[in-house]
């Protein structure tokens, strides 16, 4: 019996050591992960093309690894690399209502991953027309050969959010004369930045200056003005419209502001004749007052105000300079008709500037006069007195001194008929 056990013993000893001959040792596993994963455009809109790529990487940070047995008395050591073979990357589609986020293709046998070592895999993207906006999870995925899978949700978001174009300084009602600046402020409500923003305007009967406006790259969630220079060419009632494209990504977008104006034919910087003479003596003179008003909302510069007639008018040319938003300036002018013909005359009055680097000039203001012998008429064109006017022709306001005139006269002539009745009462008497 003892024997037999004995025999058992050294047999099961035999077969166990049998067993570690032929069971292998664990064989190592690679440690392949998706690392990082960027997307561009950072936030999908609907009908979008993007680029998913993924940073994918075996996280060993050895190239072997060593595993040891034990027969009898003997050890046996067994060297086993760490790199892997990819067979395939692919990403499953996030779906919703039909609509997908689908990469357009996979890849297959990728290739050896030595420990350590990355590589980069992009994927092209499409996003369904009209799909929701929201939070999507489409899965990347890894078949390792002879290591474990990886699968791997990607965050995508989805948003229906645009650039905007904004209504911020634009007159219901723009004069045709000159040029008005209009200011449109540029919207960014998206949760990403985004490039090549362009700004056109359009218009029937106007000139926008410039005639597009290049914003470049327009931060997340921020806004910007930009200003143009509109000069209308024509009067009437009409829509402006300001167009805007921007990319996300790769991706052209487009969107539309419409803004209803009157072209008026009122001047918003003109002449004003506010002091003007009926008549003139031919050989004497007459003063003119001017006013300018800039009705405009920005400021203008090089204001000049030209007389325009055949007669002599001093100074031939007034200079005002610059002049600021609801600015009015008064000038004055003499008109010496010396050298034309009596009867009837015409005398006008322009002005001329600059807004921004575009020059401008007003049509004329013009009014008549007589050239006559006699005395001279004037009048105030702001209200309704009239006065004669002396050899120079100016108009003459009545002073205390000339109201006293005639009694002044009539004191003087009674003082010397009384002298005079005295002295010849005096020779009476003698």
């Amino acid at each position: 019996m003892k024997k037999i056990l004995t025999t058992t013993i050294i047999l099961m000893c035999i077969f166990g050591g049998g067993l570690i001959l032929v069971i292998p040792p664990a064989s190592a596993n690679p440690a392949i992960m998706i690392q990082n994963y960027q997307l561009s455009p950072e936030i999908l809109m609907p009908g979008d093309t993007a680029v998913l790529t993924l940073q994918v990487r075996n996280g060993e940070t050895v190239a072997t690894q060593t595993t040891t047995s034990v027969y009898g008395g003997d050890t046996t050591a067994t060297v086993h690399t760490l790199g892997a073979t990819i067979d395939e990357i692919w990403i499953d589609p996030a779906q919703s209502g039909g609509k997908q986020i689908r990469a357009t293709s996979n890849y297959e046998n990728v290739g050896y991953l030595a420990a350590g070592a990355g590589i980069d895999i992009n994927f092209k993207l499409i996003v369904d027309a009209n799909m929701e906006e929201g939070m999507y999870f489409p899965i990347a995925n890894i078949d390792v050969n002879g290591g474990t899978d990886v699968q791997y949700p990607l965050l995508m978001k989805v948003s229906n959010s645009t650039i905007d174009l904004l209504q911020t300084s634009v007159p219901s009602k723009i004069s045709e004369g000159g040029a008005t600046q209009i200011t449109i402020t540029v919207v960014n409500k998206r949760e990403n930045a985004v490039s090549n923003v362009l700004i056109t305007p359009q218009g029937e009967n106007v000139e926008f200056v410039p005639s597009s406006y290049f914003l470049g790259s327009l931060a997340a969630k921020t806004s910007q003005d930009v200003v143009f220079s509109l000069k209308p060419i024509g009067t009437g009632a009409q829509n402006l419209r300001f167009d805007v494209s921007y990319k996300n990504g790769d991706n052209l977008h487009t969107n539309s502001l419409i803004v209803p104006v009157t072209i008026v034919p009122t001047l918003d910087v003109a002449p004003i004749i506010t002091n003007f003479p009926i008549s003139i003596t031919k050989g004497g003179s007459s003063r003119i007052s001017v006013e300018v008003f800039n009705a405009k909302t920005e400021k203008i510069t090089g204001v000049l105000i030209t007389p325009i007639s055949n007669a002599t008018v001093i100074p031939s040319q007034y200079f005002i300079g610059s002049m600021d938003p609801d600015d009015v300036f008064s000038a004055s002018f003499d008109i010496y008709p010396g050298s034309i013909s009596y009867g009837t005359q015409i005398i006008g009055f322009t002005v001329s500037f600059k807004q921004g680097n575009d020059y401008y000039e007003t049509p004329v203001e013009s009014k008549t006069f007589e050239v006559v012998s006699g005395p001279g008429v004037s009048y105030q064109a702001s209200g309704s007195t009239t006065s004669q006017s002396g050899s120079n022709g100016l108009g003459q306001t009545p002073t205390l001194l000339t109201c006293l005139t005639p009694l002044i006269i009539i004191i003087v002539v009674a003082i010397v008929l009384v002298l005079l009745y005295m002295r010849w009462k005096k020779r009476r008497k003698a």
